[in-house]
């Protein structure tokens, strides 16, 4: 069903990182109702207590140790308000986990759900033994988490292998998404690969590693046409680009600005005299104007 605001509005852009509390309610109650009906019992299985091994539900005590050995942070049973003890009186607050626990949690539990199926009925204790369906499972939890993504502008999606990728700034997706890297040299197309791969990263350090292989790439770009000569080769790359006079110059100040950055701030150098980069917006920035200079230089000297 698509909502009256989406055919009006369209759908809302996906560019919040950090997941609110009421996204954080829209995602427990896809998760709790599933342990509740035995999807995730293929893995944390609750047996049956007449002997044999027909699975029943999900062995919800097994499944909270195992959320809670790999994702510490994550409160069991799963919670949006946790009680605060405070000398002899107590309180209840709102309770969201850090968003990249919630992320592990969503990608914890996409790999262990699987559809439950009633089988037999066991009428002695009122209850069905369950078989599984992981591919029916998994497509129903990935769909309803990818809406609460998208209904929440969260620019995150759960992909159909369990990894959740960031989803790139609107203006850059169409670009990142079609670049196909076949520079002539398998080097640089590996590290303009790595570099996309790790941009689209939730961990806000992966995508400044993001930054740092796309400027290792600028500076192997820059070689490609003359290895013993870099100025001469960013000039052959630059003529290529730009004909006109007045954009080739404004193509030279933005290739040697983009250079000073590089050297200038956490990119590719870290000692304490460089600048750090300071949270996701700037990692943004920085990737589609680097990423967006070496793109249009690629296109120019494939033409």
């Amino acid at each position: 069903m698509n909502y009256f605001s989406d055919q009006e509005n369209g759908p809302r852009p996906q560019v919040q990182e950090d997941i609110s509390s009421s996204a954080w309610g829209g995602i427990v109650a896809v998760i709790d109702p599933l342990i509740v009906t035995g999807a995730f019992g293929e893995h944390f299985p609750l047996i049956c207590p007449d002997g044999g091994t027909c699975i029943i539900g999900t062995d919800t005590e097994a499944m909270g140790r195992a959320v809670r050995g790999e994702i510490s942070e994550i409160q069991w049973p799963l919670a949006t308000v946790v009680r605060i003890q405070d000398g002899f009186s107590s309180r209840e607050e709102s309770y969201t986990p850090h968003t990249v626990a919630i992320l592990d949690l969503i990608q914890f539990c996409y790999v262990r759900v699987a559809k439950p199926i009633q089988g037999s009925y066991h009428s002695f204790f009122g209850h069905y033994h369950l078989r599984f369906s992981e591919e029916d499972g998994k497509e129903e939890f990935r769909g309803k988490i990818n809406r609460i993504f998208s209904r929440n502008g969260l620019a995150y999606e759960l992909q159909e292998d369990g990894t959740i990728v960031r989803l790139a700034p609107p203006i850059l997706l169409e670009e990142l998404t079609a670049a196909v890297f076949e520079s002539g040299d398998s080097i640089l197309d590996r590290m303009l690969a790595d570099a996309r791969n790790k941009f689209v990263n939730p961990n806000v350090k992966v995508r400044r590693e993001a930054l740092e292989k796309l400027w290792d790439a600028w500076e192997r770009l820059k070689s490609l046409e003359d290895p013993a000569n870099k100025r001469n080769s960013i000039g052959r790359l630059l003529d290529w680009a730009a004909s006109e006079p007045n954009f080739r110059k404004v193509l030279e100040n933005e290739a040697k600005a983009l250079t000073d950055i590089g050297n200038t701030f956490h990119i590719r150098h870290f000692e304490t005299d460089k600048t750090e980069i300071q949270g996701s917006l700037q990692v943004d920035h920085l990737f589609h104007r680097m990423f967006s200079m070496i793109w249009l230089l690629l296109r120019a000297r494939s033409w």
